[in-house]
């Protein structure tokens, strides 16, 4: 018999059990990998056998780990909602759910469901980090991200939020009348184009059309070159250059005609954003609460 004082060096099982990595787990619990091992050694030793296979690269879970796991997951699922709970407010969520998003995703989705999540879940804590870095959300510690459909990895659950997204070529009014509107993507390479590079790459982005139903990419120049998008689509306002951007994120600018759209019949349409994490066969009362808020009433069926 495990006395209930084990409690945590099961539920530290369980973590490297699914995640199938002692430093991941350890990121997820926010404990040392040291910690971990030693309260899986603890399990092993109370149970007399082993119950993870170990190599410096791998970790597979026993016949006897794969028995425990399945008898004891939603033994700790139930310990940890009722943990969850604010014991002074029945039934009330209390927890941090850690979010990675691109910077216009949270203006989209983030924002405005900020006010109803707080007032509907006052005991949760949403960490949010805007980044338009793509980053390993199960490395980073990270319980959920919202990024484009294409930059999601396959063992990820996607959820989409929104529409399909444009990116669309803008310039002001100033710039075009001194030097022209382009006709065809490749005429942008004979003018000064407001570049924009992603974080982590040494290149700046290469601007994307589609003609005929295949994509290309043109290698525009220019004399500015940003890490935020929102930072060259007020350059081009003021009449820097060309900017390249989603439609969203023009829309005010276009509409008070500070700027003006090109190049439209080349672009095409692309998978927006989605919300994902990792796969768990139990999701943690706060992120699920946050995950039903965000999907309603923002989500559109896929």
């Amino acid at each position: 018999m495990i006395p209930t004082s084990d409690f945590g060096a099961l539920r530290a099982f369980v973590a490297v059990a699914e995640a199938l990595s002692f430093s991941r787990a350890a990121k997820s619990l926010g404990v040392s990998s040291s910690a971990l091992t030693q309260g899986v050694r603890r399990i092993e030793d109370r149970m007399g056998a082993r119950l993870l296979n170990r190599t410096t690269r791998s970790v597979s879970l026993t016949e006897a780990g794969q028995a425990l796991y399945d008898r004891v997951r939603p033994a700790i699922d139930e310990l940890g909602t009722v943990m969850s709970m604010d014991p002074g407010v029945t039934g009330q969520l209390t927890g941090t759910v850690r979010i990675n998003a691109f910077r216009i995703a949270a203006d989209l989705f983030l924002t405005p469901m900020l006010a109803r999540f707080a007032r509907d879940h006052p005991g949760v804590v949403l960490d949010v980090t805007l980044d338009d870095n793509v980053v390993d959300i199960v490395a980073a510690g990270y319980d959920a991200a919202i990024r484009l459909g294409e930059l999601i990895e396959r063992d990820m659950v996607a959820l989409r939020l929104g529409p399909e997204l444009r990116q669309v070529a803008v310039a002001a009014p100033s710039y075009l009348a001194e030097h022209g509107a382009p006709v065809t993507p490749r005429d942008l390479l004979a003018h000064n184009c407001i570049r924009w590079r992603w974080p982590g790459h040494e290149r700046p982005y290469a601007w994307e059309f589609c003609e005929d139903g295949r994509w290309f990419a043109v290698e525009v120049s220019g004399s500015l070159i940003a890490s935020s998008r929102e930072f060259g689509v007020r350059a081009a306002v003021d009449g820097v250059g060309v900017a390249f951007a989603v439609e969203e994120a023009i829309a005010p600018f276009v509409e008070d005609n500070r700027l003006v759209r090109l190049l439209e019949p080349w672009s095409a349409p692309f998978p927006g954003f989605h919300l994902c994490y990792p796969q768990q066969r139990n999701m943690a009362p706060a992120l699920r609460a946050f995950v039903d808020a965000l999907r309603s009433p923002y989500i559109v069926p896929a």
